[in-house]
Formats: C-alpha cells, sequence, structure tokens
C-alpha cells in the first residue's frame, strides 16, 4: 500500500512538474529580434533548425519589422505563423526608450 501512494505521489508530481512548464511557455511573449535558439524553439512547431534558421536571417538582413516577416524565413508557413502570432513581438515593450 506504502509503495502505490509513492508512486501515484511521484507520478502526480511529475505531471504537475511538466503542466507547469508547458503552461508557462505558453504565455511568454518571444521577442523574433533578440530571442535564443532555445526560446525561438519554444513556439509551437518551431525546433532548433527552424529557429537557427530565423537567427541566421535577421543576422543576414537586420532586425525583423513586424511580427509577419518571419514568414520569410524557410520553414515557417502561413499555418505555423498563426499557431504562434499572439507570442510573437519584433520590439521589447517593457523597456520604454528615452527620447
Amino acid at each position: 500500500m506504502k509503495r502505490f501512494f509513492i508512486v501515484v505521489f511521484t507520478a502526480l508530481a511529475l505531471v504537475c512538474t511538466f503542466s507547469f512548464f508547458a503552461y508557462a511557455s505558453v504565455d511568454t511573449k518571444v521577442n523574433i529580434n533578440t530571442a535564443s535558439i532555445k526560446e525561438l524553439s519554444s513556439l509551437h512547431r518551431i525546433g532548433e533548425k527552424v529557429s537557427q534558421r530565423i537567427i541566421e536571417y535577421r543576422h543576414s538582413t537586420g532586425p525583423f519589422e513586424k511580427p509577419e516577416d518571419i514568414k520569410k524565413v524557410k520553414g515557417i508557413s502561413d499555418k505555423i505563423f498563426e499557431m504562434n502570432k499572439e507570442r510573437i513581438v519584433v520590439k521589447d515593450n517593457s523597456v520604454e526608450k528615452k527620447s
């Protein structure tokens, strides 16, 4: 009986841990002009290879001007953009620039 409770408790702990990370990554905005491979990979259906292409694209052509510009990167379809458009930003709104 004791072993049963340990197994159930461990399973619940794992589910809660993975749920927390999945939930946290869903709401996080990703600045495609400054994001790392890891941050870009948190977007739906974007892996490390496409993340690397995004970084290479912004280094070769300059920063993205609007979120939709990410579709210019090979591997980013309209469907993938639509899945992520609420999370993609091109500037950091949390830092206010002084004139």
